[in-house]
């Protein structure tokens, strides 16, 4: 019996050596190392083609495929030839050196074609075989972020950094996070960190003329984009990036040029999508405009500003039937566009609808001052219970469902629907946001304002604000909604909402003078940027 134990312990030995050891096949070892070592070189420099080479070289050569799995399908990902990178990721084991590596390419894969729980499951895996991996903790930050779960982003983010403080992908990531956080101004310093490290880095060099973009810093951003397309002359973002310049300065013709240059590879982009259609319609070309208008609006349907460009292009048609189509159900709401009024009033008046018409366009003359409601849903209240109950803890049933409960008069319903959702998502912005909104509808404003303004500390951005200005105002805080969109111009100058909002604050607390200023500040814009 202890001769058998002996012999069965030195099997066992001999296994574990064979996991642990690269299985070369007919290659030399000598062979696969320096295959090995050119592939990883190669992938450092986000090479893929040059890092693929050399290993399905040791592969004719007779290395066994396990031993370069994982770094030729990180080659493939590079390259974007995802199913080939799911064929080598999932073909076969990883040895034991590279399968942290492995895991984490498997992650990133799942990640790129939206499959965030495979992700996370990959990611878990790679984490428990390395943990010190700022690229691991980069694709984390990434996949949280993508979830929705921001304060979990942020600490991932860091924890990167702490690991790579050089590596451009850890301070740009860390950049775009700042960004959501507080403000552009707050990301200037991560990416320009980042550019010190690496300035000929593209990803960086797109966020940051993105972000000096945004700011109206439009001559630096310039100088960024001209660098960036030297680098790379066919980049995509920043021939975007000079579209939205060139069309801002009203140079129709040119900002349709430069961004046909762009060929198919925004062609789903929602922000591509909604430029194409703008400058269709200046430039006369109202049936291709319908076409990119239809397109973003069947991909967000609640988008509002898309539904009612798709409607003032079917006008200009005469297509006054599909117009009045197109605008759905969101002229029956109190809190309907007065310009989406005028438009559907005028399509009625020219269908030979007069009542109809006379009411909608005495509404568009006459707005007033409207609370805010939910978007409508489509499905009755008890179908959307039964996809809530299948799972309550994911927004994409819950929200519908709150939405429905507030329309039927079910505010007390809808907070607790919201109240579990964000217990159950901590760190996910939008659901303290929900929260926030349930209790408004319920008269709860003190209650609103602390939800909105705990969300404010992991995202600072439009829609944080405007439901803070909300609250504070409908609290009669006055002073106080004008310092805080004041803090966020700040870090957003001349963002045209908040210019607005301040200006109908300042005028709100007798302060006329200050509200001119704005008003002229906002008629500059206008002139510089025409739509």
């Amino acid at each position: 019996m202890r001769r058998y134990h002996k012999q069965l312990g030195a099997a066992v030995a001999l296994l574990v050596l064979a996991a642990a050891a690269p299985v070369r096949g007919d290659a030399s070892g000598a062979e696969l190392d320096v295959a090995l070592a050119k592939a990883r070189a190669a992938l450092s420099k986000g090479d893929g083609i040059a890092a693929e080479a050399p290993l399905r070289s040791a592969v004719r050569r007779g290395a066994v495929t396990d031993a370069v799995r994982a770094e030729l399908g990180e080659a493939l990902l590079i390259q974007g030839d995802r199913r080939e990178a799911r064929k080598m990721l999932y073909g076969g084991d990883f040895i034991a050196g590279s399968a942290a590596q492995g895991w984490h390419m498997r992650g990133r894969l799942e990640l790129a074609e939206g499959h965030l729980a495979q992700a996370g499951q990959a990611f878990d895996q790679a984490l428990r075989l390395d943990g010190e991996s700022a690229a691991l903790w980069i694709d984390i930050a990434r996949l949280r972020f993508s979830g929705g779960e921001q304060s979990q982003a942020i600490a991932a983010a860091e924890r990167a950094v702490k690991l790579g403080p050089k590596d451009p992908r850890a301070l740009e990531m860390r950049g775009l996070l700042i960004r959501e956080q507080f403000g552009l101004y707050a990301a200037l310093p991560w990416f320009e960190a980042g550019l010190q490290v690496a300035p000929d880095d593209l990803g960086l060099l797109s966020e940051y003329a993105a972000t000096l973009g945004d700011m109206g810093q439009y001559k630096a951003m310039l100088v960024v984009c001209r660098k960036l397309t030297s680098i790379d002359r066919g980049n995509v973002r920043a021939l975007y990036l000079q579209a939205v310049l060139a069309a801002r300065a009203g140079q129709t013709t040119l900002a349709r040029k430069i961004l046909q240059q762009t060929g198919t590879a925004l062609r789903d982009v929602p922000a591509v999508m909604l430029l194409n259609g703008i400058l269709e319609y200046r430039a006369g070309n109202s049936n291709l405009a319908i076409g990119h208008f239809n397109r973003l609006v069947r991909l967000q349907p609640d988008n509002v500003q898309a539904r009612l460009l798709f409607v003032r292009a079917l006008r200009r048609q005469n297509l006054n039937r599909e117009a009045i189509d197109a605008a759905g159900l969101w002229p029956k709401q109190d809190f309907a566009p007065p310009y989406l009024l005028a438009n559907v009033g005028h399509a009625y008046s020219a269908m030979g609808n007069k009542q109809e018409a006379a009411a909608l366009l005495a509404r568009a003359d006459d707005p007033g001052e409207q609370p805010a409601q939910p978007i409508p849903n489509a499905q009755p209240l008890s179908a959307l219970a039964m996809r809530y109950a299948d799972a309550p803890n994911f927004a994409g049933n819950a929200v519908p469902y709150i939405r429905g409960l507030i329309g039927a008069g079910e505010g007390a319903r809808a907070k607790e629907v919201a109240d579990r959702l964000r217990l159950a998502n901590p760190g996910a912005v939008d659901a303290w946001l929900l929260s926030g909104d349930t209790r408004m509808v319920m008269g709860d404003k003190l209650g609103a304002l602390d939800m909105y303004g705990r969300a404010a500390l992991m995202r600072f951005n439009l829609p944080t604000m405007l439901r803070i200005d909300y609250a504070m105002r409908a609290l009669g805080h006055q002073a106080d909604a004008n310092a805080m969109v004041a803090r966020f111009l700040r870090q957003n100058p001349g963002n045209p909402q908040a210019l607005k909002l301040l200006s109908f604050g300042r005028e709100a607390v007798g302060d006329r003078d200050g509200a001119a200023q704005i008003e002229v500040l906002l008629r500059a814009r206008v002139l510089r940027n025409p739509s």
